[in-house]
């Protein structure tokens, strides 16, 4: 085994080598070279691959029979596949929302690392809760992010939804209030937490939120990871906000998933060199 830390040639894969993956309607490249590259630097015989499905029963059910060590989940399946897993921890079950699957010899436990990613980037960027917010979005991240700032003490929130039902059962759940738009409301923090912006999507121009309504905000959060500029970003960047972006959100949440599958915690040198490694593969087919 090479010393900690040092990146060797990956050896051959066989029948000792443990699975990671991932599952998403669209799979991206990031948790694939997050994972692979801290696997070759601590020196572990482990693999991580990225997959899609149309069977997301038939799936996880693979993940259980095979042995897969461990699985991110992405959009569609956050929620979907919470049926068909042994337990919850008590990060995923508060908010009935899934991106990390365990596999404990055939016991399958639903984890979200998105909800303990929030509070420290909010930290990190001097967020404090008294400020007032407007997220958009209503699906699983939407979510994680929402427990995150009502557990965090953010009282003055409104989620924007353009489905009522999701976005009125999101707000309603912790404690904001619910808009089908966003109107004449200029709050001091603006949230994205829809697929606007994203890289290959029918609105990857898009801007989350107007620019008016940048330009009276005091922070602008977008969790789109890809592209980490996205329109939103742009424009927070240009009218000099604080600007908190997706590949934060991804670096930690992926950090906490490695720790649950492996046991293992690196040290923030290799998981910053992880980080730069991974981030540098976003292309535009992912």
């Amino acid at each position: 085994m090479n010393p900690r830390g040092v990146i060797r040639e990956r050896r051959t894969i066989g029948r000792d080598t443990t699975l990671c993956m991932s599952l998403s309607a669209r799979p991206g490249v990031f948790g694939s070279r997050f994972h692979n590259h801290l696997y070759d630097a601590l020196g572990l015989d482990w693999v991580y691959k990225a997959f899609t499905t149309r069977d997301l029963a038939s799936a996880i059910a693979g993940v259980r029979a095979l042995g897969v060590r461990g699985c991110a989940v992405s959009m569609p399946f956050k929620e979907a596949c919470i049926p068909m897993l042994d337990a919850l921890d008590a990060s995923a079950e508060a908010i009935a929302s899934v991106n990390t699957i365990v596999n404990a010899d055939g016991r399958l436990t639903g984890h979200n690392t998105d909800y303990g990613a929030i509070a420290p980037l909010l930290a990190k960027h001097s967020v404090a809760p008294d400020v007032d917010f407007v997220l958009r979005g209503s699906g699983g991240m939407a979510k994680a992010v929402t427990a995150a700032l009502r557990d965090g003490g953010f009282t003055r929130g409104i989620i924007v939804a353009r489905n009522r039902d999701t976005g009125q059962a999101l707000a309603s759940r912790f404690g904001y209030r619910w808009q089908a738009e966003l109107g004449s409301a200029r709050p001091h923090m603006l949230i994205n937490v829809t697929p606007i912006g994203m890289q290959g999507g029918a609105e990857a121009e898009t801007l989350a939120f107007p620019d008016e309504a940048v330009a009276e905000a005091d922070v602008v959060f977008d969790v789109v990871a890809v592209p980490v500029e996205t329109p939103l970003v742009r424009l927070g960047r240009a009218r000099g906000k604080t600007v908190i972006t997706g590949d934060e959100v991804i670096v930690l949440q992926a950090l906490e998933q490695f720790v649950l599958y492996t046991g293992i915690r690196p040290t923030p040198e290799e998981v910053s060199a992880a980080a730069d490694y991974a981030l540098r593969g976003q292309s535009p087919a992912s």
